[in-house]
């Protein structure tokens, strides 16, 4: 019995050894294990839980989390304005949002840190130059790390808002444009610095813990007040002092991990940074990319630098945009062996896998904020902000976008289309919702004139892919009646979507395609044109193969709405 209980304990200790995660390492331009096996981080950003934006939460105008609390003590009070920031934290993001992503194929995650939550601001600390150290921070941190090593995804720490605040982009920071920024304050500095030795200190033998990414998208003219964001910089000297002061204090107390470094001009502006190479032998190279084509030129600087000084590239934040955009970033940098983290995992806005629904009370929250209703109660905002950061914002109650997911796994790399929702047509016949066409990308799933916000690129204005902004993010227009009732809206010659589904007996049947518009339309049955071209009312004399059908509906003239595909005998 003892030699039995022996043998178990040391299979489970072969069994623990075998699960345990390498540190990660630079090795020329990639990301490796400790065996130098190359490994693509696939993550996700959780922007909103420790520092809030106001367009994740709806909210008009300055958006800094700062400001956004400021409206909320103006309803109810400071003090239970602070009771809704813990309650947030404590709901936003939880280990059954952690436990998802593990399901849905991440490997990492990126927390976007706000430095209050660990240390106290300058102007409150007691004795200068000395940092005062808050828990609830850490202890988030901590639990954080927990859950993401219970589904045995690697974290990174990425310093979001850090003291004083980095740029002149005010809300991804937190920053007060009435005070000294991190940049005219050398105490804001000290304490940037001093964070990150006490965070190596703390995780510096916890193989979980991916990369330190210690600025987040600096945006500062030093050269040119002018340059508001730092995108002309040419010399970056402030910027490139302060990531290698960091580094060294790091350094001091943790050699292991990977230390991530970002440009100016959110991440992106290197010039002056990199000039003498890189000064430590374990760095990567973070780069941001929103709104803009997806073609390999849209990088070439990045990748270019990444040659020049044979290191890694990583790209840390990414998003906002439509799933075929999503897929063709993540086709394009994975091609590239870069890995990525994408941004956010929730928000009241539809496309990220995550969305919260906020309640009745709210909304009318936001209509005051935004001058169009009444100033709730005392007692009535309380109630629905609590039951915001109590139970809207929380998993259980989120709405889930399989299609996002779908675009960041598996579009990227597939031409194949896989049903949005199992449609069966049975012997009588069946109907298909206009709006649940195939998942994948344009030109594979469906097409239409505008798949994909590229603004940056164009130079133009901002492209709403999907008008009604609801139900999945891809780049198709959609409409919603007054029922609710959501439709394919304002279909245009060449545009088309795909139709996946079953027909257990197959046969012969008749296809009304329901909707308002006067249109002609062609089909492709199972990969052969229908030789008839008609009109939106309907087809005859459809044969349906046995078991899987596709089918592709195009718009050939005019313009119309299509609401639902109802098979018939």
């Amino acid at each position: 019995m003892k030699r039995l209980a022996c043998l178990l304990l040391a299979c489970l200790a072969a069994s623990s050894a075998a699960q345990a995660k390498d540190f990660l390492r630079t090795q020329g331009t990639q990301i490796v294990d400790e065996a130098g096996r190359p490994v693509i981080l696939r993550g996700m950003g959780l922007g909103g839980w420790m520092l809030q934006e106001g367009y994740m939460l709806d909210i008009d105008g300055v958006g800094t989390q700062r400001s956004i609390h400021a409206r909320i003590a103006e309803l109810i009070g400071p003090q239970k304005a602070d009771a809704f920031y813990q309650a947030w934290r404590d709901n936003h993001t939880t280990k059954a949002d952690i436990d998802a992503m593990g399901r849905w194929g991440f490997n990492s995650v990126r927390l976007p840190m706000h430095y209050a939550l660990y240390t106290a601001p300058v102007e409150e600390e007691r004795v200068p130059g000395r940092q005062t150290w808050r828990e609830e921070g850490f202890r988030r941190t901590d639990a954080l790390l927990a859950w993401a090593k219970a589904n045995d995804l690697y974290l990174i720490l990425d310093l979001h808002a850090a003291p004083g605040g980095q740029g002149n982009d005010n809300n991804i920071a937190d920053r007060d444009p009435a005070t000294p920024s991190l940049w005219d304050d050398p105490r804001h500095q000290d304490k940037m610095v001093a964070l990150w030795k006490k965070l190596a200190q703390r995780y510096k033998d916890e193989p979980y813990i991916a990369a330190y990414d210690i600025i987040n998208e600096p945006n500062w003219g030093f050269a040119d007040k002018a340059d508001s964001n730092g995108c002309k910089e040419e010399g970056n000297a402030p910027l490139k002092e302060l990531l290698v002061r960091t580094t060294r204090a790091i350094r001091e107390v943790d050699r292991r991990h990977i230390i991530v470094i970002e440009g100016n001009c959110w991440g992106n502006n290197y010039r002056g940074v990199l000039d003498d190479g890189p000064w430590d032998d374990n760095l990567v190279i973070s780069f941001h990319k929103y709104w803009n084509v997806t073609t390999r030129d849209s990088i070439a600087d990045m990748l270019a630098l990444r040659d020049k000084h044979r290191m890694p590239l990583w790209l840390g934040e990414t998003g906002e945009n439509s799933n075929d955009w999503f897929a063709r970033t993540v086709a394009l940098v994975e091609g590239e062996g870069i890995g990525w983290a994408w941004w956010p995992l929730k928000k009241i806005r539809y496309n990220n896998p995550l969305q919260i629904i906020p309640n009745e009370g709210y909304r009318q929250v936001l209509a005051y904020w935004k001058g169009v209703g009444p100033k709730p109660s005392a007692e009535d905002a309380e109630a629905a902000l609590m039951r915001f950061a109590t139970e809207d914002v929380r998993y259980a109650n989120n709405v889930q976008h399989p299609d996002v997911i779908d675009a960041l796994f598996r579009a990227p790399h597939s031409d194949q289309t896989v049903p949005f929702k199992a449609h069966v047509i049975g012997a009588a016949g069946g109907t298909i919702a206009a709006v649940d066409f195939d998942m994948g990308r344009d030109g594979v799933a469906y097409h239409d004139l505008t798949p994909a916000n590229h603004h940056i690129s164009d130079g133009g204005e901002r492209v709403v892919w999907n008008p009604a902004m609801t139900y999945r993010n891809d780049g198709v227009d959609l409409g919603k009646d007054p029922d609710g009732t959501l439709h394919v809206a304002g279909l245009q010659s060449g545009e088309w979507l795909k139709y996946t589904f079953e027909a257990p007996a197959g046969g012969t049947y008749r296809l009304a395609l329901d909707g308002r518009g006067d249109g002609q339309v062609s089909l492709v049955l199972n990969g052969m044109p229908v030789k008839a071209v008609g009109r939106t009312s309907g087809f005859r004399a459809l044969a349906l193969a046995p078991g899987r059908n596709t089918l592709v509906v195009k718009a050939e003239s005019g313009t119309f709405d299509l609401e639902t595909l109802r098979f018939f005998r």
